[in-house]
């Protein structure tokens, strides 16, 4: 609830200090008095947009402060918790200042607050309507909004919404991983492919170097072997072998009468014998070696060049070729696998869905039966504002899918009897428009408890005894709250339980607007006066004082 407003230097007001009470306030004035800059004040401190200059001429800064009784159970106080902002009583003072080079700086409760605060607390505390703000009526996309905050539908709204994200999400990592998975399945010939190939060749760890030394030996084998059989024949028959056995034959016949001399050059000889005979077996197994094929040679070259060339195809050492196949093979099971993790993907979407569809029906039903209900609360509205043969009716149709649910809202009117059903702005007149407005906020306000409601001229377009039941329907709503009016409607004012009324000061150097507090008989000379003109006469004062007993 607004409890008092400060404003220092805020357009043609240099200072003003109101105090608000519970119930029906109104306002009042001729045009031009300032009501308006009243409400850019009070905008203005709750971070609203509006005018971008308001600092009055002459001065350094505007400041508008104002302050809110808060009950424990406010939705604001939930706001200031998430904010960090204590709030140790029942108060809550929002302080804005706006210097003359456009700074804007706000305080809630003695520290900083964004914009982005400020305006989340502001939506806890007022609502405005404004002489415009019946537009809303006439854009269907503000329909269902309305009717779910009558049904009071934000828990339901809430799981919807969290549905239809989920519903997304799955949607969205069905769709990487089916581009993923297609990316895969692009290249899969190719993958196939190349673990053929590789599996094919087979290649070992180490074969490139053990056949690069064969195809060596087996090129120059022809002239190593023929060297090398020279060399068996030379250490074999009757060579070197035959010599050293003559020898020892020699040696062996005359040993012992050599007294020992020949011992030694014996045993050497022995071991000479048996050193050429290791000769003459390894000269024998290296021939064995060297006698090769000459396709030998071929087979050899074609698996080395093989080796290689695969090599160089996929840029890696010959001997890492075994590693890329497994790689290869590795992306090719991600491929078999991933068409496995589709269905699973694919199941979760269809359980997203699944859950969407269940509570968005749930909430279709809510909004059917809120419906109903809402077009009985606004007939019983509409009759006291003197439209009891109109009829409101509100249609909800299918809708496409989405975060808010599946169905489209539409408020339609009839104003008459027998008249044809139609969009409100195609049906209903100014004043008509006006009333349906303030049927709606009635009915909408059981479900914003501690909100206070300013309306704007929200009684334009109507007088007489319409003027006096919206005036009525304005006190009722103010019950066990607050309401602010701004009007020019004598039957309204009457029904404020306290009244402001607008003044304009002029000198030939100067214009200061002021709200003043107005005590019995200056509301009963205000309402005169918006009864009769600039010259309030005593039956003006009369019917004014019959207006405020009514």
């Amino acid at each position: 609830m607004l409890r008092g407003l400060e404003i220092r230097d805020i357009l043609i007001i240099d200072k003003l200090d109101l105090g608000f009470q519970p119930g029906l306030n109104v306002l009042t004035g001729e045009t031009g008095a300032g009501k308006s800059i009243l409400l850019d004040s009070l905008g203005f401190v709750l971070g609203w947009r509006g005018r971008a200059e308001l600092v009055r001429e002459g001065a350094q800064q505007g400041e508008v402060t104002a302050w809110f009784d808060v009950s424990p159970s406010h939705p604001g106080r939930a706001v200031l918790d998430d904010a960090g902002i204590s709030c140790d009583d029942d108060e809550v003072i929002i302080r804005r200042v706006n210097t003359s080079d456009g700074r804007k700086t706000a305080w809630i409760n003695d520290r900083r607050a964004s914009g982005e605060i400020l305006r989340a607390l502001s939506d806890t505390l007022v609502e405005l309507h404004g002489q415009h703000d019946d537009r809303g009526l006439l854009n269907p996309r503000g329909h269902r909004q309305m009717l779910d905050d009558f049904a009071g539908l934000s828990n339901e709204l809430t799981q919807v919404r969290q549905a239809w994200g989920g519903v997304q999400a799955a949607q969205k990592t069905l769709d990487l991983a089916q581009e993923q998975l297609a990316a895969v399945q692009a290249e899969e010939e190719y993958l196939r492919h190349a673990v053929g190939e590789l599996d094919k060749l087979a290649p070992e760890p180490g074969e490139e170097t053990t056949l690069d030394t064969q195809r060596r030996l087996m090129q120059a084998a022809e002239k190593i072997r023929s060297d090398i059989a020279r060399a068996g024949q030379a250490l074999g028959g009757e060579g070197a072998e035959g010599q050293l056995s003559d020898a020892t034959r020699w040696l062996g016949g005359v040993a012992d009468q050599a007294e020992g001399q020949l011992d030694g050059a014996l045993s050497a000889i022995e071991r000479a014998l048996l050193e050429l005979s290791d000769a003459q077996d390894t000269v024998a197994s290296c021939l064995d070696a060297l006698a090769f094929n000459p396709s030998d040679l071929e087979d050899t070259e074609e698996r080395l060049f093989a080796i290689r060339g695969m090599a160089r195809k996929y840029n890696v050492l010959a001997d890492d070729l075994g590693g890329v196949a497994d790689d290869l093979r590795a992306r090719l099971n991600m491929l078999d696998k991933g068409a496995a993790g589709l269905s699973v993907l694919k199941a979760d979407l269809e359980k997203a869905q699944a859950a969407y569809d269940h509570l968005a029906k749930e909430l279709g039903v809510k909004r059917r039966a809120a419906a109903k209900d809402l077009d009985t609360a606004m007939a019983q509205e509409l009759a006291p504002l003197k439209m009891e043969r109109a009829v409101f009716e509100t249609v909800i149709t299918e809708g496409t899918p989405g975060p808010e649910g599946q169905e489209n809202v539409a408020f339609t009117v009839a104003t008459n009897p027998g008249a044809p059903a139609g969009p409100i702005n195609k049906i209903a007149s100014g004043g008509e428009l006006s009333r349906f407005l303030l049927a709606l906020k009635v009915c909408l306000t059981r479900t914003a408890p501690g909100l206070t409601m300013i309306f704007d001229e929200i009684d334009r377009g109507v007088g007489g005894a319409t003027a006096d039941a919206v005036g009525r329907r304005l006190r009722s709503l103010a019950e066990g709250g607050q309401v602010l009016v701004v009007t020019h409607s004598p039957q309204v004012a009457a029904f404020g339980g306290a009244h402001w009324r607008g003044e304009k000061h002029q000198d030939a150097q100067s214009t200061l607007s002021t709200v003043v507090p107005l005590d019995e008989e200056e509301r009963v000379d205000e309402i005169a006066r918006m009864l009769s003109g600039d010259v309030v006469t005593d039956a003006a004062r009369e019917a004014a004082k019959v207006l405020l007993a009514g």
